[in-house]
């Protein structure tokens, strides 16, 4: 049976259970519960703990307007919407002013009403924080827009936490797709710097001749086309964090220059006679084993030694014992609401096959799985049919050998290009010269099946 979404509070004595806006909220989703008076709905907003309330103000034993001041602790975060036929403007004045999201008359439209419910319960997901945002998803942990059930990703949110506050160095690992920006960031947010930009700099999306000019900047006739000074993430980023995705794929060169920075704490731009500060935490993140990339030369042991004051592991979502379902339930309320789609739950054999697949993008993977449904969803619940051909049906291995039999060729490509990437670890650069192709061709078809999605550089409150 699928869980609906969200909790409705209903405090109205007029209302009765058949009633066409009863009903067309239940079309929608939402789990309901009405009650008629003022204490009723007290006992209800402790036990049952609603994510919005609809409220009369005329209750058989109390106004609406002194349940709302009585309750107001109790709330929490859950707008309050009052749905009346006793309203004036100076009660509408009063109502708002003792925090009611907003006042509807009577008789309501119900298209109307779920539509300024939808905007209250944005605004509600919006302003909770950390703790609250938890709350909302029984034993759940949230650390930034990061959330478990799993010990693995508590254990990274107890390491993350304690981080956060200082300027040590942090080395983010974990498979693809498994959430190390978002861990970053989460990091970043956390810190004395949050203020600040957060920029990322993937090291193996930007080619390594033009990777040093990025981060250092250059001058003016530095090299054929330097026509002006050009600032580098390293001077943009004064103050904040800079995270290096995949690290183990910059240029070993340019890791020499790197360890200078974190040891000297300044850089020198190119074509430049004179040093700058670096006043910038440094955070990086590898999907490769670390110390595996000091042992094959990809990583330089002197500045692993530098990176590793905290290492936080990110597991898989295979590993994540709990986590799929509550997964799920996120991704479909933000992208029902991302695409106006009237999409509430998952079908209890859609979540069956999800639960079987691999998952070997992780989290992006099941992400862009559940945009795709949600999309395609005619229903309030994703079906089976929503789900790729990937997700519905195991690969059938031929009794000659590993090929899919029955398959499509795009999917026959993407599951040799996962099995590649396990045989070697997550390392692409080696993925691709096993597959015969080049790695910028081999990061656009991970993009193009969902098994990673990267920019080259993202930056917050970044100055050009």
């Amino acid at each position: 049976m699928t869980r609906p979404l969200t909790r409705v509070l209903v405090v109205d004595p007029e209302l009765p259970e058949d009633d066409v806006v009863v009903a067309a909220l239940e079309a929608q989703g939402y789990a309901l519960r009405l009650v008629r008076e003022g204490a009723g709905g007290e006992i209800q907003l402790r036990l049952w703990r609603p994510h919005a309330v609809l409220l009369e103000l005329v209750l058989p034993d109390e106004s609406g307007l002194d349940w709302l001041r009585r309750c107001h602790d109790d709330l929490g975060h859950a707008p309050v919407l009052v749905v009346t036929r006793h309203a004036t403007v100076s009660l509408a004045v009063e109502i708002l002013g003792e925090g009611a999201f907003t006042l509807l008359e009577k008789p309501v439209d119900p298209g109307s009403l779920i539509e300024h419910l939808r905007r209250a319960l944005a605004r509600r997901a919006a302003s909770v924080d950390e703790a609250s945002r938890a709350e909302l998803e029984p034993g759940a942990e949230t650390f930034g827009s990061l959330v478990s059930r799993s010990a693995g990703m508590r254990d990274a949110f107890r390491l993350a936490r304690a981080a956060a506050p200082t300027d040590a160095n942090v080395l983010i690992v974990g498979e693809n797709g498994t959430g190390k920006e978002l861990m970053a960031s989460a990091v970043h947010e956390h810190s004395l710097r949050g203020s600040h930009p957060f920029i990322r700099l993937n090291c193996a999306a930007i080619p390594a001749e033009l990777l040093e000019s990025e981060l250092f900047g250059h001058r003016r006739g530095a090299f054929t086309g330097a026509m002006a000074d050009k600032k580098g993430l390293l001077e943009i980023a004064q103050g904040g964090t800079v995270l290096f995705d995949e690290i183990a794929e910059m240029p070993l060169a340019l890791q020499v220059k790197l360890l200078r920075v974190l040891q000297e704490r300044e850089f020198r731009p190119v074509g430049s006679t004179t040093s700058q500060r670096a006043d910038v935490r440094v955070l990086c993140a590898t999907n490769v084993d670390p110390d595996e990339a000091v042992r094959s030369g990809a990583l330089r042991e002197d500045l692993f030694f530098r990176l590793n004051t905290i290492v936080i592991d990110l597991p898989p979502l295979r590993e994540r014992e709990g986590d799929l379902a509550l997964l799920v339930v996120r991704f479909i309320g933000q992208f029902a609401e991302r695409h106006r789609r009237h999409v509430s739950g998952i079908e209890p054999q859609a979540l069956r096959a999800l639960e079987r697949h691999p998952w070997p993008g992780n989290v992006r993977e099941l992400e862009h799985v559940i945009e795709r449904a949600v999309i395609l969803c005619i229903g309030s619940d994703i079906r089976l049919d929503d789900l790729p051909d990937t997700v519905r049906h195991p690969m059938t291995v031929s009794r000659h050998g590993s090929m899919p039999i029955g398959q499509s060729l795009e999917e026959i490509e993407r599951l040799a290009i996962v099995q590649t990437l396990e045989r070697t670890r997550g390392n692409k650069r080696a993925a691709a010269a096993m597959l015969g192709i080049h790695r910028p061709t081999l990061y656009n078809k991970l993009r193009r099946y969902g098994l990673w999605h990267a920019e080259p550089i993202t930056a917050t409150d970044a100055e050009e």
